[in-house]
């Protein structure tokens, strides 16, 4: 009898032991720390919401010289309510390189990334696509850079 008491007392303590007290249950989780403005239906309302326009999203360097940098500028506006924050923006290439400012850019102002493009070792058309994250819906822009690269003879 003692052996079915001890028996039974370490598979109880064993169960209870195998909790993880540093997990968090659902009755935790409150919807005070989830701050997205999209509601399940899909509907949100944009009205307190930075919104980002960019006067272009595309822009084509016509024909270069293998080895030329050429840059261009992205030029946007808030048109939002609220302070609109550019929190990264990377190319889908090495040979080109975004820049821009993380300071925020209040309604009504404008910003603008610059980008760099660096033709070396590159040749025939060239599509380059920069994606622009931000503290606005949707949180992502893609722009894009075009050129035709030619070797010099």
């Amino acid at each position: 009898m003692n052996k079915n008491i001890l028996l039974a007392s370490v598979l109880i303590f064993s169960l209870f032991s195998c909790g993880n007290k540093n997990e968090k249950t659902e009755q935790d989780i409150t919807s005070g720390i989830i701050k997205n403005p999209i509601t399940a239906d899909g509907n949100f309302n944009m009205k307190n919401m930075p919104i980002i326009k960019f006067e272009n999203e595309e822009h084509d360097f016509g024909i270069l010289l293998q080895g030329e940098k050429v840059s261009h500028t992205f030029k946007f506006k808030n048109i939002g309510k609220q302070d609109l924050i550019v929190k990264d923006a990377s190319a889908s290439c090495g040979c080109t390189v975004p820049k821009f400012s993380q300071k925020p850019i209040a309604p009504g102002e404008e910003g603008e990334i610059e980008v760099i493009f660096d033709s070396n070792r590159r040749s025939g058309r060239q599509v380059k696509s920069i994606t622009v994250w931000t503290n606005c819906q949707p949180n992502q822009n893609k722009l894009r850079i075009i050129s035709e690269i030619v070797e010099p003879k």
